[in-house]
């Protein structure tokens, strides 16, 4: 990377939506990579205006000025467990019970979150734990391969380049940070085949027309997961939606998140 994060000026930072006190519940949510705190923005105001506290973090190397930055490749598991670490820390002084929401890489976070935190609840939304259409088997050897070459900043959408919206997100991602977050993957299969998950209660909701993430990888957790707690996890299954990935964000396609938030919004905030 020529230019380090620190040099760059950082656009879109955390969101914190504080009512001024302590609330019995406060969220966390995690967005996706390559996006911003942003993503959740019109989300967190909702669950703020239920009387609820809401954090949303920026992800290490997401929201910075420069859209073509190849900060995103400097990615790390390691990183990304300091983060969620810290994370929930500062998400206890907000509120009594803590529920964490991530989307995509978010939801891998809140997925390693259930697994390893005694948080209240825990809702991860078309989480990446590996790539669609690819064998979750195969996955920690070619993320390995991947991180064995140097990284490549590759294109969401090819055509539309860097005019690919919305702007406060990157038009790119990191070989390196998708191999990385592989490995953060693999870890919480591994953790989630030898001790059941610490969250009271795990949703874990995917788009039946998902065309980015490995939705059998994510029943396969959710299989594991309620092997030893059978009544703490539930598989949730969005229809009509078309091929699609990001349901969050309303600049992306303002027909999905209004068909999305309302029963998404009952869901996490039941």
């Amino acid at each position: 990377m020529d230019v380090t994060e620190a040099d760059r000026f950082v656009s879109y930072d955390s969101i914190l939506l504080s009512h001024g006190v302590r609330k019995p519940r406060a969220y966390v949510l995690f967005h996706g990579m390559s996006a911003s705190p942003q993503q959740f923005a019109e989300f967190a105001q909702r669950l703020h205006a239920r009387n609820a506290n809401v954090f949303v973090p920026r992800l290490p190397h997401h929201g910075l000025g420069d859209r073509m930055s190849t900060a995103l490749g400097g990615l790390t598991a390691d990183e990304l467990r300091t983060f969620a670490r810290a994370t929930i820390a500062r998400t206890a002084e907000l509120g009594d019970d803590v529920h964490v929401v991530g989307f995509s890489l978010g939801g891998l976070i809140c997925a390693w979150i259930a697994q390893h935190f005694a948080v209240a609840r825990a809702t991860a939304i078309a989480p990446f734990l590996g790539v669609a259409g690819f064998p979750r088997t195969l996955t920690p050897r070619v993320a390995e391969v991947a991180l064995a070459f140097p990284n490549r900043m590759l294109w969401w959408d090819p055509v539309l380049r860097e005019r690919l919206l919305p702007e406060h997100g990157y038009p790119r991602f990191a070989t390196h940070a998708v191999a990385q977050a592989s490995r953060l993957a693999t870890e919480l299969f591994t953790d989630a085949a030898l001790e059941p998950p610490q969250a009271d209660d795990i949703a874990i909701v995917l788009n039946a027309a998902e065309m980015t993430v490995n939705n059998r990888a994510a029943r396969t957790l959710a299989w594991l997961w309620s092997r030893s707690e059978p009544t703490r996890t539930h598989l949730y299954r969005i229809k009509g939606l078309g091929p699609s990935h990001d349901i969050i964000e309303p600049m992306r396609s303002q027909t999905n998140t209004r068909r999305v938030y309302p029963p998404l919004l009952d869901l996490v905030a039941r």
